[in-house]
């Protein structure tokens, strides 16, 4: 099974503002994101589906430039699910290519702006041009050091898991791995987001209450912020009302303040 996954080693999850020496601990280092609400947002206007898709990929640079500037150290976008092949072939022929358009337009911004690209998800099923400008992305992005971009690409969690599973049993079946050393932290580093922090933020748009298949081991401890902002209309002052709100969290891992 070929899957994306991240290849930077563990960070202490601290966030830093730009040119800061000092951690920032009202800053989330980590922030996921469940992007929902692109075609009801455009057919309540009377402008088709993909139109919403089109506004949604300029939320995106506005999002991962405004967590930049207010020192966020990940940003993780759920951009297209395990379950969204469901869609129509023409929704999905679109948002291929709008994919595609989004990775070569906006590498020389993420390369001037010290950002590195990182993509999960599976392989299989996405069309091997958009492939070849995500590698091309992943490359020429590797030392941006600002802010780590995370796209979710045909990206589920409980096929996350499955793919963790699997890796782990065959490191046992080769004798690479101990079945009596497999712990929290042995699936954590089989996941497609090996080396990065759990998030301390979960975000999503357009008002639906529930998971939706995403980093469900890594959000264990998130906290949730919903709003009715579908993403095209979500922007700068709604991220920072998000994380006042996060600031105001009394975050007990399960013990006492």
């Amino acid at each position: 099974m070929a899957f994306f996954r991240s290849k930077r080693k563990p960070v202490e999850a601290k966030a830093l503002r730009p040119g800061d020496n000092q951690p920032n601990p009202t800053v989330p280092a980590h922030i996921a994101i469940i992007m929902d609400g692109n075609g009801r947002w455009a057919q309540s206007r009377g402008l088709p589906r993909v139109e919403g898709h089109r506004r949604g990929a300029q939320s995106v640079r506005r999002i991962s430039e405004a967590c930049r500037e207010l020192g966020v150290r990940y940003l993780t976008l759920y951009c297209f699910s395990h379950e969204n092949w469901k869609r129509p072939k023409e929704e999905l022929d679109f948002l291929m290519g709008l994919l595609k358009k989004f990775l070569v337009q906006e590498r020389p911004t993420l390369i001037k702006n010290d950002i590195r690209l990182c993509v999960i998800g599976r392989r299989e099923g996405i069309p091997p041009d958009v492939q070849i400008e995500m590698d091309r992305s992943l490359e020429a992005s590797k030392d941006g050091k600002s802010l780590t971009l995370c796209l979710a690409i045909n990206y589920g969690s409980r096929q996350e898991i499955l793919d963790s599973v699997l890796a782990i049993v065959a490191k046992v079946q080769s004798k690479e791995l101990s079945s009596k050393d497999i712990d929290e932290s042995t699936i954590a580093e089989h996941l497609y987001t090996a080396g990065m922090p759990d998030p301390d933020l979960l975000i999503r748009t357009s008002g639906e209450m529930r998971i939706s298949n995403y980093l469900l081991w890594q959000i264990s401890y998130s906290e949730l912020w919903i709003t009715e902002k579908a993403w095209p209309e979500f922007d700068k002052p709604d991220l920072i009302q998000a994380i006042q709100d996060y600031h105001q969290r009394d975050r007990r891992f399960g013990g006492i303040a």
